[in-house]
């Protein structure tokens, strides 16, 4: 038997066509700031940003993906990708696999492919890194295992690409 109301299956009654104007939806009620101070504290919301972070849960599989835009990148399952953010955090059964290139990394599970990290890398006990990892500044826990071409970022790479300044 077929319900017609389900919970994924609602049919909205259509409207009436012709007899009355849509009603417009009712405005928004946003308070005018009462003083000055109001008046700051509303443009500083406004200009602070909500920190754009992607969690790859524990069960969650991702292959074949560009990541940029984003502040933080939590890894808790598998994830084949390009990355491009300021922090990176690697669960301990968290695995990555790809390039990265970020302001911060702490790593308690695996990374294979290509690292660099423009200011600190944080390699735990539990963490493996394999292949090509470039770092400002590192440390790294005992236990850690470290594998592949492994060198110090110069002051001119460790700075974000949009500050850099090329020489003409």
């Amino acid at each position: 038997m077929l319900q017609k109301d389900s919970f994924f299956r609602r049919q909205d009654p259509l409207p009436a066509r012709g007899l009355m104007p849509p009603t417009p939806p009712p405005p928004a009620a946003h308070p005018a700031p009462h003083s000055a101070h109001d008046a700051n504290k509303a443009a500083e919301k406004a200009e602070d940003r909500k920190e754009a972070k992607l969690v790859v849960g524990p069960d969650i599989k991702m292959k074949g993906v560009e990541i940029s835009d984003c502040d933080t990148l939590q890894v808790e399952g598998r994830i084949e990708a390009t990355l491009d953010a300021r922090v990176l955090q690697i669960a301990e059964h968290g695995v990555f696999s790809g390039t990265v290139a970020v302001d911060s990394a702490e790593i308690h599970g695996r990374l294979e492919g290509e690292i660099t990290v423009r200011k600190q890398l944080v390699v735990h006990s539990t963490g493996r890194l394999s292949g090509k990892i470039r770092y400002a500044r590192i440390k790294v826990e005992e236990g850690a295992e470290l594998s592949g071409e492994i060198s110090v970022l110069d002051k001119a790479q460790a700075l974000p690409a949009h500050k850099r300044v090329n020489p003409m």
